[in-house]
């Protein structure tokens, strides 16, 4: 936590008396009255919410196929896995991301290699991904930073010219399209988070869509131990109602019914979260985009995103301090910003496995000067005002 000494550079008078943080969860009464009645019922494990909540997700996002799992974590190994990824296999990954993006690759013994992002939109980088491609490489996953789809055209081109298979962590983007197509439904698979921080929540929680069934039966035995009672995959069937048999190592990656259920109520208000986030998202670059001090990210036309973080990059050449001392001095008027992400090869397991900086210059300058302010639905107005007020603030005693 930032000490409050910080204030007396100010006078000791922060913008808000309370604090404002990067992301919240809103949970409303008709959310908790779905859970009730959920515990309340006979199955509150994987049961019929389950099934219900993975036939809205198909009916959102326009996919044939989709599996619901414990969290986004989840949802990316299960992806990796399915894909086939093994040990001595490539898999092109993004560099800023949440580290789980690359970890689901190492779980299967693959090796991830990272690309460098776009400066100005902060997704990867379809040139960065061309370089990066040898005979080892067998996939690319694709992060939608901030919620933002990725240069799907571009990616998908460089999949077909190369028999690769594309992974897209969506984890950010639920609500978000691409040339008017729903992400979910454009990936070979696609792979989701619930986490309360996300524009819609289940506690925790994922989900994988895909449209290949190849790969969703494959999802589907992997998500309960690689257990079936599907005769045609079994080594021994049997029609007998009780028989079930292990085909192959899988997990307990299993939704709660009283998850679904939470789920279910908060995807039926996507629509209205995602119109909110907008709504502030145009204020803030209203603002910020007059501020040569501030840049904003940049937005590609063919993204219509529902946004789950607002970054602000400084401008070096503009101000007198390091992004430290502007977060903390930021902070400290209550308005609380997060950093995402610092460069998954920065992390000093990924230095143990050989990984060295200067990988990806981008993603690194980008690192070094951006965070994120407060961004979630239930943000009111005066609270989205008091955030542009301790921003500007802070780059007024910052200014050179």
């Amino acid at each position: 936590m930032v000490k409050v000494e910080k204030l007396a550079i100010f006078g000791g008078t922060p913008v808000r008396e309370k604090p404002i943080y990067y992301g919240r969860q809103c949970i409303e009464q008709d959310d908790i009255d779905a859970v009730v009645e959920t515990l309340r019922s006979d199955l509150i494990t994987s049961g019929p919410r389950v099934v219900a909540l993975e036939k809205k997700l198909c009916e959102l996002t326009g996919a044939k196929y989709a599996v619901v799992v414990a969290n986004g974590t989840a949802a990316l190994h299960l992806a990796a896995l399915a894909a086939g990824f093994k040990e001595g296999d490539e898999v092109i990954v993004s560099s800023i991301t949440f580290a789980a993006s690359a970890n689901c690759v190492l779980y299967c013994g693959a090796k991830p290699v990272f690309a460098d992002i776009d400066p100005e939109t902060y997704n990867i980088d379809p040139e960065s991904v061309k370089k990066l491609i040898t005979p080892r490489t067998k996939g690319i996953v694709a992060v939608d930073f901030t919620g933002q789809a990725v240069e799907h055209d571009a990616i998908r081109r460089i999949c077909r010219e190369n028999g690769l298979l594309l992974i897209e962590d969506a984890a950010h983007a639920i609500g978000t399209k691409y040339k008017g197509q729903a992400v979910g439904s454009i990936a070979d698979m696609t792979c989701f988070s619930f986490h309360p921080v996300k524009t819609v929540t289940g506690g925790e929680g994922g989900a994988i869509t895909t449209d290949d069934e190849q790969l969703y039966r494959s999802l589907m035995r992997l998500r309960t131990h690689g257990i079936t009672r599907n005769p045609e995959e079994m080594v021994h069937p049997s029609d007998a109602i009780w028989y079930n048999e292990q085909v192959e190592l899988g997990f307990n990656y299993r939704m709660t019914d009283f998850q679904a259920a939470l789920l279910l109520s908060q995807l039926g208000k996507l629509d209205k979260f995602s119109a909110r986030r907008k709504e502030i998202v145009r204020r803030y670059d209203q603002v910020f985009s007059g501020m040569p001090e501030i840049i904003v990210q940049k937005e590609i036309p063919e993204s219509d995103t529902t946004r789950h973080l607002y970054v602000i990059r400084l401008n070096p050449e503009r101000l007198t301090c390091d992004r430290r001392q502007f977060f903390d001095t930021l902070y400290a008027e209550n308005t609380c910003p997060q950093v995402h992400y610092l460069p998954v090869y920065w992390h000093s397991y990924y230095e143990k496995l050989g990984y060295e900086k200067g990988l990806c210059p981008n993603a690194e300058a980008y690192y070094q000067w951006s965070m994120s302010i407060p961004l979630y639905y239930s943000l009111t107005d005066d609270e989205v005002e008091d955030t542009i007020r301790a921003v500007k603030k802070v780059v007024e005693y910052y200014r050179k």
